[in-house]
């Protein structure tokens, strides 16, 4: 039964520069997100591993989200970057427990919305936000952002997605 994995207890942990070799090869295995440069991953495992998780399995990244508070917003606004789940663990539902996971943090409690972008032929992101609006009783809209035209590469356009607002009291 090949592809099958046994799954025992998934921790979710903020990211630590140990952790950020196995991050890239797991963003690269996605082969749908763009991998960016190792210092840009080194960065978000030491600058901005508050608003980053990763998903930990038998000492191993099986999971993880990149996320920022957006500067000169009200430092209420995540703006969730990259969503990556080795594809042995997809359909578990863990690319939405990381993102819930990082709003529900204590230094997460200020943040009232969630933003992120998504290529249009990324549907299964789209529903794991879908889904992450649904948790938290708000709505999604999605309004233009980034078009084909705007990127010096081939690339899809990346609208981008608005969750919120919500108000989540009690902070882990």
């Amino acid at each position: 039964m090949k592809g099958i994995v046994l799954v025992t207890k998934i921790e979710l942990l903020k990211p630590n520069k140990s952790h950020t070799k196995e991050i890239i090869n797991l963003i690269k295995k996605t082969k749908v997100l763009d991998v960016n440069s190792e210092y840009l991953y080194y960065l978000q495992t030491i600058h901005f591993k508050k608003y980053c998780c990763v998903a930990i399995d038998k000492n191993k990244v099986i999971g993880f989200v990149s996320g920022y508070i957006i500067p000169n917003n009200k430092n209420n606004t995540l703006f969730i970057w990259q969503v990556a789940v080795d594809k042995n663990y997809r359909g578990l539902g863990l690319a939405q427990k990381l993102i819930l996971k990082i709003i529900h943090r204590k230094s997460s409690k200020n943040i009232e919305f969630i933003h992120t972008t998504v290529s249009p032929s990324n549907k299964s992101s789209v529903r794991v936000f879908e889904k992450v609006a649904q948790t938290l009783k708000t709505k999604i809209k999605k309004n233009d952002f980034l078009k084909k035209n705007d990127f010096t590469n081939s690339h899809e356009d990346e609208p981008l997605y608005k969750i919120g607002p919500f108000n989540l009291k009690e902070k882990k």
